[in-house]
Formats: structure tokens, sequence, C-alpha cells
């Protein structure tokens, strides 16, 4: 009996991450096709930040004059961003929506390379600082944003992170780090499919090698 209500506690929770489904990686040249012509969503940790700071003021993000109590991008981090715009650019891909956390280092990443974002806390780190009931709203909320279809011939920009990946999509990202992307098709029935990942730099290198 106590097998089976573990079996079903693990199989409740694993219900709650909606699984991503199976993965069919795009090669470069076939994934830059597939951003050109719109229809996804491109999720992406904020870039490179200063390891010795942290968050001193959690419940108050968003509020003027929290910025300073964030961790903030390092200039690699800026630099990287800046980057990301230039890439797309170059490679012409369409950048619709770009939504962002309340999180400076976040907005801060969105705006430099897609564009003004809009901020939300659906994406935003929740951690300690709110309920388990809010965290679970977040993920779902995030989810739902994955899994809605662009506008004709855009993509969406999604920058947050990395609990909050975590929490959407469970083990499949679990390694996402500062500055990558992980590429999604949603299909438009509340399903999305992962179809590329790129690291921090990689914009650059796709650029390169794919600009019209």
């Amino acid at each position: 009996m106590r097998n089976l209500l573990s079996c079903a506690l693990v199989a409740a929770v694993l219900a709650l991450v909606a699984p991503i489904a199976s993965a069919q990686m795009l090669a470069d040249a076939e994934l830059v096709s597939a951003l050109r012509a719109g229809g996804l969503v491109i999720v992406s940790r904020h870039g490179a930040t200063h390891s010795d700071q942290a968050d001193t003021d959690p419940l108050n993000v968003g509020k003027p004059g929290n910025e300073a109590r964030q961790r903030q991008l390092n200039d690699r981090g800026r630099e990287v961003a800046a980057s990301w715009n230039d890439a797309t650019k170059r490679l012409g891909i369409p950048v619709g929506s770009v939504v962002s956390s309340q999180f400076q280092r976040a907005y801060e990443t969105a705006r430099l390379a897609f564009g003004e974002p809009m901020l939300t806390a659906d994406v935003s780190e929740g951690g300690l600082v709110v309920s388990p009931a809010e965290n679970n709203r977040r993920a779902a909320a995030f989810r739902k944003l994955v899994a809605t279809v662009p506008s004709a011939g855009t993509n969406t920009f999604i920058v947050t992170h990395r609990p909050n990946v975590l929490d959407a999509f469970g083990r499949d990202l679990f390694d996402l780090r500062e500055g990558e992307s992980a590429v999604f098709r949603p299909d438009g029935s509340g399903k999305h499919q992962l179809v590329g990942r790129v690291l921090p730099e990689q914009w650059t290198a796709l650029a390169a090698r794919f600009s019209k």
C-alpha cells in the first residue's frame, strides 16, 4: 500500500509539471529558418551577473528604488545581451511580444536584447518569499505563456530565472545556464515542443554563419 501511495504521489507531482513534448532538436540552419518564419517562443535566463551580489529585499521587487537591492548584470552580461539584439537583426528574426521578470537583471537583459519588455510576476522568481501556492500559480502561468502561439510572423521572447524554468519544465532544462535560451514551438493546443537550445555566445556565431 505504501508503495502504491508513493507512486500516486510521484504521478501527481509530475502531472503538475507539464512535460515537454518529445524534443526534436533542430540543426542550426533549420533553427534559424524556423526563427525567421516566426511562431516560436524563446525562453532565456537573464545574462551573467555579479556572483558576490544578492537580492536583499525580494519582497518589494518591482517597486521603485528596489533595483539597487538586487543582483545585477555584470559587464559581460550586458555585452552579450546587446549582441543578441544585433544577431536577431542580422538573421532577420522577427521579434513580437517581449516578456520579462520584474527583477532588474532580467529586465535589463530583455531591454538590451529584444526591446522594451512587459514586466510580469508570472516569470519572476518567487522562492521562499512567496507562498507555495503562488509559486505554483507562476509556474502554470509560465507554461501557458510558452504554450501560446505568437502573433503571425513573430516570435515571443521571455526572460526569466532558473528556478522559474525548473518549476515550469522540470528536469528537461535543469542545466540552463545564465544567458542560455531554450526555443519552444507551441502547437496551439496547450502543448509545446523544445526544438533548440542556444548558448549565450551562439547567437553571434549563428549570425556570422547565416546572416542575410
